[in-house]
């Protein structure tokens, strides 16, 4: 196994941003850039040993910075969205950026995606690694308390992606960290024949602004039923079955995990390349976006459609600081928030 970085271009205030890049002995390679904690780029095997990129992302620094959608990016201090824009924590309200109508989404006006974080490379026999680390001010996009966060991502000869947060915080806070990647395990074109399966009997109902409501509903005999296994195309063709799909044209909700620990959460499989992708998470719950919002151009100069990739966030259940009933997402001053993520590729 390997580590190698290069320049990847200039901030917007002269720092030199890096992109580092783990690769394994069967030559399969992970890159993650310091700007945002970005995950730009996954080549991985088909089922006759071609490596393709399996992980949307952009060529340049300039991209990441100025174009929306997230992609790949280190969300937070807290992923997902915040009704209203503001929550009560200790019986005082704490007020945040507007930038998805009156709510907040995915941190604010800049959250951790915008931000630079300094990287430190550490190679072992067993897996390589690139740790990132920042440090948040206190009340920074409007959270209370000065946090120490670290990202690291981990890549093995068996083609398994861990990712694993620590966060820390001199002041009680709320936190919901995730990785935003959108796979397309062929490499191209869209994700609609892509096969998933995701290990959860409900989700949270949301309103029009996909803020929760605090109500759970069953999947079981719905469209929304990804228990054992479903096209994607397949079940967004249904969406005027379920007014969460219709509502947003594919799938944008939150799947609450059955099980503890660091369990099986998803499975993604692109019957064409073979490709398959197991998403293990000690989350409670994981983000399914169709990427029905996506446009533009990214690597290589490869268009981006609306479809072209899912993105699998497994977090915390959106607006959570305001329903107490939901997992909690408040860190404690001197506690130690701790998540792992991991995403397993393999062939069949």
């Amino acid at each position: 196994m390997s580590v190698s970085y290069r320049p990847f271009g200039i901030d917007q205030i002269g720092r030199q941003m890096t992109l580092y890049t783990m690769t394994n002995r069967g030559g399969a390679s992970v890159s993650v850039l310091d700007f945002g904690a970005h995950l730009v780029s996954i080549r991985v095997p088909d089922r006759d040993g071609r490596l393709a990129d399996v992980c949307l992302g952009f060529d340049t620094l300039e991209e990441y910075d100025q174009k929306p959608g997230f992609l790949g990016a280190t969300v937070g201090r807290y992923a997902n969205r915040i009704g209203g824009g503001r929550f009560t924590l200790n019986g005082k309200e704490y007020t945040l950026f507007h930038n998805d109508g009156g709510n907040t989404l995915h941190g604010g006006r800049e959250g951790f995606d915008k931000k630079w974080w300094k990287g430190q490379v550490l190679e072992a026999d067993t897996e390589d690694a690139v740790i990132f680390t920042y440090v948040a001010h206190d009340m920074e996009e409007g959270f209370p308390g000065k946090m120490h966060v670290q990202v690291t991502y981990a890549w093995d000869d068996q083609c398994r992606l861990s990712i694993r947060y620590l966060a820390q915080c001199d002041q009680d806070t709320v936190v919901n960290l995730t990785n935003h990647a959108y796979y397309n395990l062929a490499g191209r074109g869209t994700m609609l024949n892509h096969r998933i399966t995701v290990h959860s009997s409900t989700v949270t109902d949301v309103d029009a602004g996909l803020i929760p409501t605090g109500e759970m509903l069953s999947v079981a005999g719905t469209a929304m039923d990804l228990t054992q296994g479903a096209v994607i195309g397949e079940r967004i063709a249904r969406k005027k079955e379920h007014r969460l799909l219709d509502g947003v044209d594919g799938f944008d909700c939150n799947f609450v995990l059955d099980g503890e620990g660091l369990k099986e959460a998803a499975e993604l499989y692109d019957p064409e390349s073979g490709r398959a992708m197991t998403v293990l998470t000690t989350e409670p719950g994981i983000q399914m976006y169709t990427g029905q919002g996506l446009g533009g151009t990214g690597h290589g100069g490869q268009e981006y459609h609306p479809y072209s990739g899912v993105a699998l966030e497994t977090q915390h259940y959106p607006d959570s600081p305001n329903h107490p009933e939901f997992p909690t997402t408040v860190l404690k001053a001197g506690d130690t928030f701790q998540s792992t993520t991991v995403y397993a590729f393999s062939v069949k």
